[in-house]
C-alpha cells in the first residue's frame, strides 16, 4: 500500500495535438506502470488461490481480468488524460528532458515485480540532511501519491465486492454507498502519506538535491500541477474506480 486527467472537440480539428498526447502518454511511462500493475495483480491473484473457495477464485479472476485488461486501461486512462489536460507540451517537454527520463525510470524501478517482493515488509528507512528532508517534502506535497494509491486500493477492494456479488444472489457489495467509499479513500489516504516521505526518498533517492529541486519547482508550476490534476484523473477512470464490472462490459 505504502509502496505503492476539456479537448473532445480539439482532437478532430487538431490532430497533432492527439499526437503530444500519446507522446506524453508513453514519455512519462503510463504503459510500463500499468503492466507492473498487472504484474502485481497476478501476484495478488495467486495469493488469493490459497485462500479461496475456487469458484469464488475464478469469479475473482474472471473480474480482475476485465476490469485490468491492458488495452481498456490504457484507452481509458490515456482519453481521460486527453479530456482533462489542456495543454500537455509543458508536461510532455519535461518528461522528455533527461530529468523527466531519470524521473521515470525511478518510478519505474520502483514498481517492478522484484522490487515490489523484495520490499514487501517495508521500505527501508533513508537518511537524508534537513535541506533534502525540506525538498522532499515540498514534492509530497505536490505530488498525488497518496490519492493516487487510495485509488488503486478502492479499484482492487471493487473487484472483490463485485466477486462476492455475482457468487451471493442479492448481495450487492459493488454498488458500496459513497460516503463508505470516501471514508475508505480517507483512511487509505492517511496510512499512505504517513510513509510518503520516506517512500520518496527511497523512490528519488538517485536524484540530487539541484534535480529533487527541479522536480519539486514543476510539480509545483501551474503546468505541473495541471499535469498531475489530470493524471490523478486518468488513474482513476484507468481503474474504473466507483464503477461495477458491468458497466465497463462492451
Amino acid at each position: 500500500m505504502r509502496r505503492l486527467c476539456v479537448l473532445l472537440l480539439m482532437l478532430c480539428a487538431l490532430p497533432a495535438w492527439a499526437d503530444a498526447y500519446d507522446q506524453l502518454y508513453k514519455a512519462a511511462g503510463w504503459p510500463q506502470q500499468r503492466a507492473h500493475f498487472n504484474d502485481a495483480l497476478k501476484a495478488a491473484q495467486q495469493r488469493y488461490s490459497n485462500n479461496l473457495p475456487p469458484a469464488v477464485f475464478q469469479a475473482l479472476v474472471n473480474n480482475s481480468n476485465q476490469r485490468f485488461a491492458p488495452q481498456a486501461v490504457d484507452q481509458r486512462a490515456a482519453q481521460r488524460l486527453r479530456e482533462s489536460l489542456k495543454d500537455p507540451a509543458p508536461a510532455l517537454r519535461f518528461f522528455q528532458s533527461p530529468l523527466g527520463r531519470k524521473i521515470v525510470n525511478a518510478e519505474l524501478t520502483a514498481t517492478r515485480a522484484d522490487q515490489l517482493a523484495k520490499h514487501a515488509q517495508g521500505l527501508p528507512v533513508m537518511q537524508a540532511d534537513d535541506s533534502r528532508q525540506l525538498l522532499i517534502g515540498h514534492l509530497a506535497q505536490a505530488l498525488p501519491a497518496r490519492q493516487a494509491g487510495a485509488e488503486v486500493s478502492l479499484a482492487l477492494a471493487g473487484v472483490a465486492a463485485d466477486s462476492l456479488s455475482q457468487m451471493i444472489p442479492g448481495l450487492n457489495l459493488g454498488g458500496q454507498a459513497q460516503g463508505v467509499v470516501e471514508s475508505q479513500r480517507e483512511r487509505l489516504m492517511a496510512q499512505i502519506g504517513a510513509d510518503l516521505n520516506n517512500t520518496l526518498l527511497y523512490v528519488y533517492r538517485d536524484l540530487s538535491d539541484p534535480e529533487l529541486e527541479e522536480f519539486s519547482s514543476f510539480a509545483e508550476s501551474p503546468e505541473g500541477r495541471a499535469y498531475y490534476q489530470a493524471a490523478l484523473a486518468a488513474i482513476k477512470a484507468g481503474l474504473a474506480v466507483g464503477q461495477s464490472n458491468a458497466s465497463l462490459a462492451p
